[in-house]
């Protein structure tokens, strides 16, 4: 499609247009100033931070445990990820983990998570490109999973499931059994979608080449997560930073050649049915035993030691007035989300609240590179180049 133009030699004017923020392919947030040659891009400027929420600032008013709902509003796509992520970082501060049921349970949250989220991803970004019809092979299966979260969170968009120090909620018989029917079901609908796409004629020639980007142009950006897998790298702090015993799950990491849209969609296909695959061994290996930790300090007591019991009352009075206090200093602790690296870096002062929050999205540095990527190439492209990058703009608020 970049060639046209050249081929015809077509004579035209340079001209603004203004994609987003009502743009669909923006999704309401995202704002991006193309300068055009045609219908050829040799300019591109973008801007972020519509939503203006401030979610750190939000966080250093907090206690620990009231961030948590904060962090599902960052990447609503997949946020069960964001509660892990972000519980992980104040129980490396505190210097406890989680019992091994729930880190399990939280293994099995995350890759729910990111299979919801890949599901979106292709699904819109084949709706951009024209695909409709993939979308609704793909989309039923992420009503599944927020079925499924309704069950263990009692939420399905917005989770907020995870502790300081454990999950919120146990699995029940009958979640397992419907986690064990999302597994058995659900390699089949990525074996429909790539029946429809993979080597669909003119999903190829839409996706193979657009928007292709180099390794080494990819770890300047500071990509993380399939992006920079598509580009042949492979990073994925599952494997090369294991957290929750990730290092006892066999799978595989998926990378790319070309870096391209095409290379971005096969990437995020192949992580659906790897995570299926972390999702089995997880479910039949699910140890007995409690789901969060046994500490006053950090924990509510049940209720029944709270109704009848002195100490329980005045611990679950201290723990809601005063809040969990990690000792004075700082760290930062990252998890592979969705999209890529998440990570938090938490400075404690000794005191209740954070002195300091700072989020380190996976979107950010991925959608500094758009200008870059859709130089040359059509609007047309532009969209299927978005899409592919899977911005959340909740991730872009500074």
């Amino acid at each position: 499609m970049t060639n046209i133009k050249k081929e015809l030699d077509i004579k035209t004017d340079r001209m603004i247009v203004n994609m987003g923020p009502s743009h669909p392919i923006t999704h309401g947030t995202l704002h991006i100033i193309l300068e055009l040659e045609g219908e050829t891009i040799v300019g591109s400027e973008t801007r972020i931070g519509y939503l203006h929420r401030g979610v750190e600032k939000l966080g250093e008013n907090r206690t620990y445990q009231k961030f948590i709902p904060f962090t599902d509003r960052m990447n609503y796509t997949s946020s069960i990820n964001n509660n892990v992520g972000y519980t992980l970082a104040v129980e490396k501060l505190l210097g406890i983990q989680s019992p091994p049921r729930a880190q399990v349970i939280e293994v099995i949250a995350c890759e729910l998570g990111r299979i919801a989220d890949h599901i979106v991803c292709v699904g819109i970004n084949a709706v951009d490109i024209g695909a409709f019809s993939a979308f609704l092979y793909l989309f039923k299966y992420r009503e599944f999973i927020y079925d499924i979260f309704e069950r263990m969170t009692g939420g399905r968009l917005t989770t907020s499931y995870t502790r300081i120090g454990g999950v919120k909620r146990d699995l029940d018989d009958v979640t397992i059994d419907k986690i064990r029917q999302f597994i058995k079901e659900f390699p089949k609908a990525v074996d429909e979608l790539e029946a429809l796409l993979t080597k669909n004629r003119i999903w190829y020639d839409r996706t193979r080449g657009i928007g292709e980007f180099s390794a080494e142009d990819a770890i300047s950006y500071g990509y993380t997560g399939p992006c920079l897998r598509a580009c042949g790298v492979e990073w994925d702090l599952r494997k090369v930073q294991p957290y929750l015993g990730y290092e006892n799950y066999e799978f595989e990491v998926p990378v790319g050649t070309r870096g391209d849209v095409y290379d971005r969609y096969l990437v995020r296909v192949e992580e659906m049915r790897q995570s299926v695959k972390i999702l089995e061994q997880a479910i039949e290996n699910l140890p007995e035993g409690p789901i969060i930790v046994d500490d006053p300090r950090i924990v509510l007591p049940p209720k029944e030691e709270v109704y009848n019991t002195i100490e329980g009352l005045i611990c679950h009075m201290k723990l809601i007035m005063e809040g969990v206090k990690p000792p004075a200093g700082e760290i930062y602790s990252a998890t592979e989300a969705a999209n890529g690296e998440l990570g938090f870096y938490i400075v404690s002062d000794g005191e209740a609240r954070p002195y300091r929050i700072r989020v380190r999205p996976p979107c950010f540095p991925i959608f500094s590179s758009f200008d870059e990527q859709v130089k040359g190439h059509m609007i047309a492209d532009a969209v299927a180049i978005l899409g592919s990058l899977n911005i959340i703009a909740g991730e872009l608020d500074r």
